[in-house]
């Protein structure tokens, strides 16, 4: 049952940005993941502040240095389907189309999708954790083959559950955030934050700013994008894992590479190491076999999911002979 709260819609994003300054006020869009959060008591609320009809927010369009512009309230749906997205930056359409089920994508927002909130059983459950101000991460030691093998560092193991974060962080993008001390541009490489900086936080967002919309550059020449995930149920799931590619070819060799892991790291996890292996190089099979290894070096498998290793190596070389084909 969801808890009593007050409701506004604001007219601006000055004034929801006001009234975020009111004692336990939320920010409500698609509502797709605020509610459920709400209803599984995972933190409460006094005041939701519904910025649903501002039309600011909302559109995709083409930025005039060739870019893109993705208002925060676009649906993901929308992206999906978006003509200039699916030619100019395949692997964005592809994540997109990958969230959730229909009915999910066509409520659910960009900015909310990249700002939800974990999935992992104890954080929803009735469970202090460690990411609700208690002392234990109670995935260490029980049941924890969905969750971390990156980037837990035995303090949080949840993974973060969004689709399209992880081509965006691939594609350099950014995202522009308005708060009580006005407008700033957060790289979304850096947007999100590790258990070990803040066990409590997903993001740099400060109290009282909104994400009002995400940029992504202009392509440069030879880039290649992909997204794939891997997931129990093929109608509607979160990753297991995951691969978001951007890829700069000159010729048949990668000039530049970004590549980002899904569904295996409390942010969109980017592996650098996969990127060393494959940049100046040819994706012959050598290559690629070498960057799946190069892809799991690190990795940090919890009792019951090591399956996950395999998984992350099986999907990259997967991609990364596909996008070798062009």
């Amino acid at each position: 049952m969801l808890p009593n709260f007050s409701y506004v819609r604001a007219k601006s994003v000055e004034e929801a940005v006001e009234r975020l300054s009111a004692p336990g006020a939320l920010i409500h869009a698609g509502g797709t993941d605020l509610l459920g959060c709400l209803r599984d008591e995972v933190f409460g609320a006094e005041l939701l502040i519904s910025i649903s009809r501002l039309a600011k927010l909302r559109g995709i369009e083409e930025t005039s240095d060739g870019g893109l512009r993705i208002g925060a309230l676009a649906t993901v749906a929308e992206v999906a389907e978006n003509p200039m997205i699916r030619e100019r930056f395949p692997g964005l359409a592809q994540s997109a189309a990958e969230v959730a089920s229909p009915q999910l994508r066509n409520q659910g927002t960009m900015g909310g999708n990249i700002c939800q909130k974990p999935r992992c059983w104890y954080y929803r459950g009735a469970f202090h954790c460690r990411r609700k101000g208690g002392s234990i991460c109670y995935a260490f030691g029980a049941e924890n083959q969905f969750h971390a093998i990156f980037g837990h560092d035995h303090i949080c193991a949840i993974v973060h559950p969004s689709d399209t974060a992880p081509i965006l962080v691939a594609l350099d993008a950014t995202a522009r955030v308005v708060g009580p001390r006005g407008a700033r541009f957060v790289p979304l490489p850096q947007f999100f934050v590790l258990p070990n900086q803040d066990v409590e936080k997903e993001t740099v967002l400060d109290p009282g700013e909104i994400v009002t919309d995400i940029q992504v550059p202009k392509p440069a020449q030879g880039l290649r994008t992909r997204y794939r995930k891997v997931r129990a149920r093929q109608s509607w799931d979160f990753a297991l894992a995951g691969v978001a590619l951007a890829l700069n070819f000159s010729g048949d060799k990668v000039q530049r590479a970004r590549v980002v892991l899904s569904g295996v790291a409390p942010i969109p996890w980017r592996s650098e190491e996969v990127e060393k292996a494959i940049t100046g190089r040819q994706l012959d099979a050598e290559t690629i076999k070498h960057a799946a290894e190069a892809a799991v070096a690190d990795a940090q498998p919890l009792e019951q999911n090591q399956y996950k290793i395999p998984l992350v190596q099986g999907v990259l070389e997967e991609q990364l002979t596909t996008i070798a084909k062009g």
